[in-house]
């Protein structure tokens, strides 16, 4: 019943919490980053926190085991699904403890924490309810502490050493290599070669709960609970005399740690963290109203770069106590937004829109009001030792915690001495006026006349030109005259206006700045001209404000999207040259175009912002070297969950498994830090991406083919020193691999010779085919030549038969005409007397009539003009005389009985009686026609 006696002890003092008290003190705190429940994904309450030497964080939750690797916290559930109460990471491992567990997790080849159980290796039973509250090792062993036993784990035999109490263990300690517990009711042990030994058992070891031991000087400090720090030298104990004492004594410690530099960092139970230095000196308290997420602080650890972690009863702080940064918060709101600041006369002034505000410089007391400035201050200048308020109801003069108005004229921006005179000159909203000292006494002289726009912003370039910047209508040129009455002349310049533009002197050069850079006067052109290393100030695509200042020891400062930067002398040379400070707009919380910022001595300086403001010191500035880390690669096809992959080189993947997501990180936990990324796929796009804040980056549908992923990062202008890459093959699909192409390029030869088979096949066909067709139509031609010779000789025979018929005709009708002549001079002749000269005419024209050779001639002209007919005629009528064959010539060119006599010699009559004989000689019916026979044949 003893150790649950002790682990109701050891709850109560967690579930005590103390009604805060506000305290009014004034503190600048360095920055605090707040991860939220909702940002690491798993429940509130954290008990302890590791590093491992990668950087990255490892926190034991009540869900399970978290891990931060500086851009994302992963969660692994704890193994039997209780709280991890213990943490520690030791080289590639990271040691946990639970209820009823312990183990050791390694990283597998995916990038994934795989759990081993070292409890389940144990010869000996745990006892019931056991949890395992502390872990750390020394010489080759881990040690596990539960609130009853410390199990020893050997790592090189993997063996276990186990010492048990009797009464109960409330906390392990470890100091210069030994190992020291608490036992509650007995006092301080140290464990020596694996065995328990009694240091002390003073009635405060045995009764007060030790919260943890350090060395001081070669003895022991212990670390109360509630009664603060004592230090054990031998066998006496004494009460550590130290300033904080009064403070510990109404707080109660839960966890502590020493720090790097000796100072201590103390948990409490419900007053949030407390810092003491290594005198033991209050340096600041941080708590909820402060900051801080909780005022329960459940563990506490110092990272390699000596931020200081928290885990709270409700989320993780991570406090950058070595930031060259210091935070005041103006939690409630007396302040207000901060435009300008100064010391003076050892007070730290404040104007803000609330009115002027001021407390001793570096002392812990709160801001006090100063009477009469309630309102809007513009600025605070120090003046031939004199403090000036430029305010919005006019311009007054600061000593101590009283102001003395000297001019009552609305809106006094800025003020400047006028050289070589006992002159100010101030700019208003209604211009610009004039100062003047009179008697030891500063009073409004006059305005000037002839101007009279705002003048936020001016600089004098000499005893009578004054240049004067409105960034909505521009810069402006005005010539005063001697008395500074009036305006000469006003002239604008031709350089472009814009918007939260300004114009300063530096180094006796007035230089205007805006959106496209900074440009410096040139006196003799009488032209501004962009200085190119001042315009450094606003990197490319960062610019938020032209404002420029110039602070009391001559640093030129300027704003932008991502950093705070300065123009200084180079550290080689005397060469002006631009510095960055890593400090986002949206954390430092400026007015854009009235950011202020003011030496405080020793390279320290006051930003003010819309909360308080903020101290740089470019004394801690320090530059970092930083390497990025691809954690975890995941492959899927699409519509398929992610799978983690290892991140082994040229592994290779299915056509479909083509998309990629790629998450890295630099291990950075400084607030005002801000890791960017840039990538390049080799084998798809060799260009470098754009600067981002995504820690992961996705590839879809990738073709096939080789890539190289590469990943870098920077911080501020610092790039990483390495560049984190993965390559791999995405397979070609399996119609185009190389069996495949073999295959296709075997099937493209087959389907070649094929083809060309096929084609000469089908053209040796065609040939053929061409041929035959050539052929036939040659023989076509050649039958058609043939036809047209035939049908020419046709024509010319019928042509020839007409010449023959025509022949025939003209000798028939020449013999008809002739015999006719004849017939009728021998009629004639026959009517004259009779005269033997007239017989002997007649018997000459009857010898000429009945002449065989015109016969002769018509038969040849008529064989010639149809052939065979007489033949034909002759064979089908064999009866038939020679005078019938005459006959049938004449009735077959169609000649009449009148045209057929002269040509017989005998009468028509005769030549009908000549027909009828030959129609039947022929056989001819009575009713056929004789000519169309002998026509027909």
């Amino acid at each position: 019943m003893k150790p649950l006696f002790i682990y109701r002890i050891y709850f109560t003092t967690l579930v005590v919490i103390l009604t805060m008290m506000v305290q009014g003190v004034c503190q600048e705190l360095p920055p605090i980053e707040v991860y939220t429940p909702k940002d690491y994904g798993a429940e509130n309450q954290n008990w302890s926190i590791s590093q491992s030497d990668n950087q990255y964080i490892y926190v034991g939750n009540n869900k399970g085991l978290l891990e931060f690797n500086g851009a994302q916290w992963n969660l692994y559930p704890s193994p039997n699904e209780t709280i991890i109460r213990s943490v520690y990471a030791l080289d590639d491992m990271i040691f946990t403890g639970c209820y009823m567990e312990f183990g050791v997790w390694r990283r597998n080849d995916v990038g994934r924490l795989k759990y081993d159980s070292l409890s389940a290796q144990l010869n000996k039973a745990l006892i019931d309810d056991e949890q395992f509250w502390k872990i750390f090792s020394i010489d080759g062993y881990v040690l596990f502490q539960s609130l009853n036993r410390i199990y020893i784990y050997s790592l090189k035999d993997e063996t276990f050493n186990i010492i048990d109490s009797e009464i109960g263990i409330t906390k392990m300690y470890e100091v210069d290599g030994k190992v020291y517990f608490q036992s509650i009711g007995e006092g301080l042990f140290q464990i020596d070669n694996g065995r328990a030994v009694l240091v002390s058992n003073h009635l405060i070891l045995r009764d007060a709960n030790i919260i943890n031991v350090y060395n001081k000087g070669g003895n022991l400090l212990v670390q109360t609970m509630e009664s603060g720090f004592y230090v054990l030298e031998g066998s006496v104990i004494e009460k550590w005399q130290i300033p904080a004492n009064e403070l510990l004594s109404k707080v109660g410690v839960y966890c502590s740690i020493q720090l790097h530099d000796g100072s201590f960092a103390l948990g409490t139970i419900s007053k949030g963290l407390i810092h003491l230095t290594t005198d033991g000196e209050a340096n600041y308290e941080i708590n909820q109203a402060k900051g801080l997420s909780n005022n329960t602080v459940l563990a506490l650890f110092e990272d390699q770069e000596n931020n200081i972690w928290l885990g709270l009863d409700n989320g993780i702080n991570s406090v950058n106590i070595t930031s060259p940064y210091r935070i005041y918060t103006d939690d409630k709101g007396t302040l207000g937004t901060v435009y300008a600041s100064i010391i003076y006369q050892g007070n730290l002034y404040i104007g803000t829109n609330q009115g002027l505000f001021y407390k001793p410089f570096l002392s812990k007391e709160s801001f006090k009001f100063i009477e009469g400035t309630k309102g809007q201050v513009w600025c605070l200048k120090e003046i031939n030792n004199q403090l000036f308020c430029g305010h919005n109801l006019g311009t007054f003069i600061v000593s101590g915690s009283q102001v003395t108005e000297i001019s009552s004229i609305d809106g006094t921006w800025d003020i400047k001495p006028i050289p070589k005179t006992n002159l100010l000159l101030q700019g208003n909203y209604n211009g610009l006026n004039v100062l003047e000292n009179r008697g030891g006494e500063w009073r409004f002289r006059n305005r000037i006349e002839g101007f009279q726009n705002s003048s936020k912003y001016f600089e004098l370039l000499d005893e009578h030109t004054v240049f004067v910047s409105h960034e909505y209508k521009g810069v402006y040129r005005i010539e005063v005259d001697n008395d500074y009455t009036k305006a000469l002349q006003v002239e604008k310049d031709s350089i472009n206006k814009g918007l939260n533009s300004s114009i300063v002197k530096y180094q006796d050069k007035i230089l205007y700045a805006y959106r496209q850079g900074v440009f410096s006067y040139e006196k003799q052109s009488n032209v501004f001209r962009r200085d190119s290393v001042l315009s450094q100030l606003f990197p490319n695509n960062k610019y938020t404000s032209g404002k420029l200042v110039v602070t009391d020891d001559q640093m030129l400062w300027g704003f932008s999207k991502k950093n705070l930067s300065f123009v200084a002398k180079g550290k080689l040379t005397n060469d002006l040259e631009v510095y960055h400070i890593s400090f986002p707009s949206e954390l430092r919380k400026g007015m854009t175009g009235y950011e202020s910022i003011s030496s405080l001595g020793d390279s320290k300086y006051l930003f003010g912002s819309s909360t308080g403001y903020t101290i740089i010191d470019l004394n801690n500035i320090v530059e970092k070297e930083y390497e990025i880390t691809i954690n975890t690669i995941k492959n899927y096809k699409l519509n398929e969950s992610p799978k983690l992959i290892g991140s082994h080189d040229n592994a290779e993947f299915e056509t479909k498994s083509n998309n990629f997501e790629f998450t890295f990180s630099i291990p950075e936990f400084d607030k005002f830090q801000e890791p960017e990324y840039q990538y390049r796929l080799g084998g798809f796009n060799n260009e470098w991406s754009a600067w981002s804040n995504s820690p992961s980056e996705l590839f879809e549908n990738l073709p096939f083919g080789t890539y190289t992923f590469k990943v870098r990062g920077r911080v501020g202008d610092s790039l990483t020193t390495n560049t984190s890459e993965y390559s791999f093959v995405i397979n070609r699909p399996w119609y185009l691999s190389t069996i495949a192409i073999i295959l296709y390029v075997i099937g493209f030869i087959m389907l070649a010779l094929l083809t060309h088979f096929i084609y000469n096949r089908y053209y040796k066909n065609q040939q053929a085919k061409l041929l035959l067709e050539t052929e036939r139509e040659m023989e076509m031609k050649e039958m058609a030549s043939k036809q047209q010779f035939m049908k020419l000789k046709n024509e010319k025979l019928e042509q020839d038969v007409d010449n023959k018929n025509r022949e025939l005709a003209i000798s028939t009708m020449s013999l008809i005409k002739k015999n006719e002549f004849l017939h009728t001079i021998k009629n004639e002749l026959k009517k004259s007397k009779e005269d033997k000269n007239v017989k002997s005419v007649i018997r000459i024209i009857d010898r000429n009539l009945n002449n065989t050779d015109d016969w002769t001639f018509f038969e040849e002209a008529f064989n010639n003009a149809d052939k065979d007919f007489l033949r034909k005629m002759k064979a089908k009528h064999p009866a038939l005389t020679p005078n019938d064959l005459k006959l049938c010539a004449y009735l077959r060119l169609n000649l009449s009985s009148k045209e057929i006599a002269p040509l017989l010699n005998i009468s028509p009559k005769s030549v009908e009686v000549k027909r009828y004989r030959l129609r039947k000689k022929m056989d001819l019916p009575h009713d056929a026609s004789l000519t169309n026979y002998i026509l027909e044949i």
